[in-house]
């Protein structure tokens, strides 16, 4: 086998000229030995020579070129020189001829249309990946619209900031975004040279609004009567001024009244909150935008707070936000300045430094690390540019490889245009005008294609995108960004095909030399291939790597980031979520609560409940103040804390691991018990911990049970130092969280727990929740970045893989005679696909061993913010190889077994 090919590289050699005397000698010796193969090589000499005959040398047609030019000039002279007699007329510059103009750009209109027309694979594939990725990058650079514009439309938004600490936690200096609610009216009053305005906002998700027997449970907020001087949201009716003023005023927003009030006007109209309290409709603001961070469907005053036992008025309870409002003139330094102690003044036990972050900086810059800005919505910004400026970019690299791929056809259009006076300048124009053509239309089919696509977008990353079709600046920006495109994506073919040489085209040799810089050229064992001495490194192959790298970097990110979406929703949360369910408590559930806990256990609903502050996956109460024996009075520790009356450990599921449970009925000096999990044991540093004390400011609480670790919060957590509290005769229950009886018919269950539930609290409408389907609903936004990084990457592949079909396409038909060639000299289908396709797959390789890394680093940037993560295995990069193989053997087999299945008969009978 060594052997022959080396006769068919020295056959090679000879044809091309490039043998020495003792590859020739060496040839003769091989044919001597091998007289078999004497036919097929002289056929081979002769297709050679018949393809190409012998001709002048290539300084002979350059000297013929220039004589030819020479020739053109001296006529142009003569055209113009007067005779003996005659007088030279004055010399007069061209004017603009604007017809001539015109005529000129219908002439390149029309010959791109009919090239286009000639060439429908070529103009299919641009236009649909210049189509698919301009829609992906309008799609992105609306998003991208949207989040820069968060809060910009509020009149006041320089003036307003929302108060935050700085307090040491854990080595570091902590941010945190809540403060005490009595804070806000200290600082009206003893700050007032520097803040106008202070409001106080508490989100509310737990009330019921009634008129007559519609009852809904929506979101709002608690908030002070101050609220429209800082925020601008229109009324639509009603006196912003005035809107809040009366403890019973409440307003809705455009869409909750029409829920309630049906198109009846609701100013005025009276409501209930929890069927208790009657509250009159106030105002009707104009729903919000999607670019805003305030999303209620009403507000009620901050008064309120107290009627439902809810006020604090501990400095060191930090629970709700606080926005201010400056007075002209003060500076954010100055603020922080005089406020910056006011908390540690009024709480000497609380380190924490008080600072104002402005609302231009809320979305974007809203990140701390060790109490120091760093970033935040703002690098998911610059991620979604860098994602459109790429498949965009993927799109342009389609056009320019496929235009250089198919220069051979325009090869001697060029060499024409150029031998007739058309000068390099004219023929760019010609070919950024096809390209712009091509921009334009695919344009305007990625318009349609986001018309289309948009209301799928906004439900899966659960915002509202609309496109600004009266904004003139829309268009001007669009239609730029399309010429833009067009020019990017034209720019290399043509700069590279104007500058074919016209001696080369029409000599013929063009395609010759054309074809050492083709992506897949014949390989080196080729008998055709002459210029072994050419770098195999072209624009070209440089472009279809950075395709494939930035393609192959996409499917690897999806996939670490599905894996991790998948470990942390199926991970051991600690607890039994096994029909595990809660109902929120409201209305007469709390007074009716001992029936309700009786008919449930007699009717075997459910086997075992308990009234907790909040369910077990959420996280509404943390506490940094609990002291103990033994504690570093510098150290501070933050306990997720929840409150219960009894059978916490055997509802949840959850393992004591000493002591035992809480249950206030049976002993009641629980009230001042506490169950601490592992962490908080730990953290603590008790080696007994049954029996020991803990205090909370004045209060103390004796440990009575040691229970196992669980997740709460976000799935993605790490597990928390908790504590469990009996509940003091001041708190109130939020949640009642009950186990459906395994032995039961679940559908049985939970109508019976239905029909009991109505019969207690007939006002409400019920809704029990699923723990784990709850989780999961918490986590659909996380998976909803897994599906959108997955759409991207398809789209990136998709417009990779067009590209590379399109290539394939052109090479096999830039090599069909070798295919011809090697089908008589008996090459199998085969070896012939697996020629045509090896230097693509090559390239992806290439493009995989580049977009490793860069995938890893990413990743690992992105795994590092979260506590509770996968590790980067290697076979995420094996299995990714494997499927970039597949994709490029999909995408480029089709064209190269097409080719090795032409008869050979079809092709070499033109020679």
């Amino acid at each position: 086998m060594k052997e022959l090919s080396r006769i068919w590289i020295l056959m090679a050699r000879k044809l091309s000229g490039e043998a020495m005397p003792e590859e020739i000698a060496e040839l003769e010796r091989f044919q001597q030995q091998h007289p078999e193969l004497t036919y097929s090589l002289q056929m081979t000499a002769d297709l050679w020579k018949s393809q190409h005959p012998a001709e002048e040398t290539a300084a002979e047609a350059d000297q013929a070129f220039s004589r030819h030019l020479t020739r053109m000039a001296l006529r142009d002279i003569q055209s113009t020189e007067p005779g003996p007699e005659a007088v030279s007329p004055p010399i007069r510059r061209e004017k603009f001829n604007l017809a001539q103009t015109r005529d000129l750009v219908a002439n390149y209109l029309t010959t791109t249309v009919r090239s286009l027309r000639r060439n429908k694979g070529f103009t299919t594939i641009n236009i649909s990946g210049l189509a698919i990725g301009l829609a992906s990058a309008i799609v992105l650079l609306l998003w991208i619209r949207n989040e820069v514009s968060f809060e910009q439309f509020h009149t006041n938004r320089d003036r307003v900031y929302l108060a935050m600490t700085r307090a040491p936690l854990d080595g570091q200096l902590d941010v945190d975004n809540h403060t005490p609610m009595v804070m806000a009216s200290q600082l009206k009053t003893h700050y007032s040279k520097q803040i106008e305005e202070a409001v106080r906002i508490n989100w509310v998700g737990a009330f019921i609004l009634s008129n007559a027997d519609k009852h809904i449970q929506t979101q709002g907020y608690l908030c002070d009567p101050g609220f429209f001087r800082l925020f601008t949201f229109p009324l639509l009716r009603g006196n912003p001024a005035t809107a809040l003023s009366t403890p019973r005023s409440v307003v809705l927003t455009e869409r909750l009244a029409k829920r309630l009030f049906g198109d009846s006007d609701a100013l005025g109209r009276t409501l209930s909150v929890d069927s208790t309290d009657n509250f009159v409709v106030s105002a009707v603001v104009k729903n919000q935008p999607s670019n805003t961070q305030f999303q209620f469907d009403y507000l009620i005053p901050w008064s309120y707070t107290k009627e439902v036992h809810w006020e604090e008025t501990l400095w060191q309870k930090p629970t709700i936000l606080t926005y201010v409002l400056l007075r002209p003139g003060v500076t954010e330094d100055a603020a922080n300045k005089a406020m910056r102690m006011v908390i540690h003044d009024h709480a000497q036990e609380i380190p924490a430094e008080l600072f104002f972050h402005p609302m231009r900086k809320w979305h974007l810059y809203s990140n701390f690390i060790d109490g120091k800005a760093a970033g935040g919505g703002i690098n998911f910004v610059r991620m979604l540019a860098v994602i459109a400026g790429f498949i965009l970019l993927i799109a342009c690299i389609n056009y320019m490889n496929l235009s250089t791929a198919r220069s051979i056809r325009h090869a001697r259009e060029v060499g024409i245009r150029k031998v007739i006076g058309s000068g390099r300048a004219s023929l760019i124009g010609r070919f950024l005008g096809e390209s712009l053509l091509l921009s334009l239309v695919a344009g305007a089919l990625a318009l349609s294609i986001v018309v289309i696509a948009l209301p799928w977008f906004d439900h899966l990353v659960g915002t509202d995108l609309t496109i600004p079709y009266g904004n003139p600046w829309f268009w001007l920006g669009g239609l730029g960004f399309i010429v833009f495109t067009g020019l990017l994506a034209g720019s290399y073919p043509a700069f590279y095909l104007s500058a074919f040489r016209p001696v080369n085209i029409l000599r013929g040799h063009f395609k010759t030399i054309h074809s050492r810089n083709f992506v897949g050229a014949a390989s080196a064992r080729s008998f055709l291939v002459r210029n072994l001495r050419y770098s195999s490194v072209t624009p070209r192959r440089i472009l279809v790597v950075f395709q494939f790298a930035f393609a192959i970097t996409f499917i690897i990110c999806t996939i670490v980031i599905y894996r991790e979406f998948d470990y942390a929703l199926n991970r051991k949360s600690g607890y039994d979520m096994n029909g595990l369910a809660f109902v929120f408590v409201k209305g007469d559930i709390a007074k009716n609560y001992p029936a309700i806990r009786e008919e449930l256990l007699a009717t075997h609903a459910v086997s075992t409940l308990t009234r907790t502050d909040a369910p077990i996956s959420e996280i509404w109460s943390w506490n940094d103040n609990y002291t103990w024996p033994g504690k570093d009075p510098t150290e501070r520790t933050v306990f997720i804390q929840y409150h219960t009356d009894r059978a916490f450990t055997g509802t949840m599921g959850l393992k004591l691991i000493e002591g035992r449970d809480i249950d206030v009925e049976r002993y009641p000096q629980d009230t001042a018990a506490v169950l601490l999990s592992k962490e908080a044991v730990q953290r603590m540093g008790f080696a007994n911990p049954v029996g020991q004390t803990i205090k909370d400011h004045s209060h103390t609480w004796h440990v009575v049970g040691v229970i196992n670790d669980f997740v709460t919060g976000n799935v993605f957590n790490r597990t928390y130092p908790t504590i469990i509290q009996g509940t003091p005769p001041r708190i109130l229950y939020g949640t009642l969280t009950f186990r459906f009886d395994d032995q039961q018919n679940r559908a049985e269950s939970e109508a019976k727990l239905t029909a009991i539930l109505r019969k207690y609290n007939p006002n409400y409408p019920l809704e029990f929740f699923y723990v784990d389907k709850y989780l999961l609903a918490k986590a659909q936004g996380d998976e909803h970045f897994g599906t959108l990084a997955a759409l991207f990457a398809g789209m990136a592949i998709f417009i990779s893989c067009l590209g590379l079909f399109g290539l394939s396409a052109y090479m096999a038909e830039s090599r069909l005679k070798e295919v011809g060639v090697r089908k008589v000299l008996g090459a199998s289908i085969m070896r012939i696909t697996a020629l045509l396709s090896k230097d693509f797959l090559v390239l992806v390789v290439i493009a995989f061993i580049i977009a490793s890394p860069i995938a890893w680093w990413f990743m690992r940037q992105w795994l590092a913010g979260i506590p509770y993560h996968i590790g980067m295995n290697w076979w995420i990069f094996a299995l990714t190889g494997v499927l970039s193989v597949i994709i490029a053997i999909g995408s480029v087999g089709y064209q190269a077994v097409r080719a090795a299945l032409t008869n050979p008969v079809l092709i070499l009978r033109t020679d």
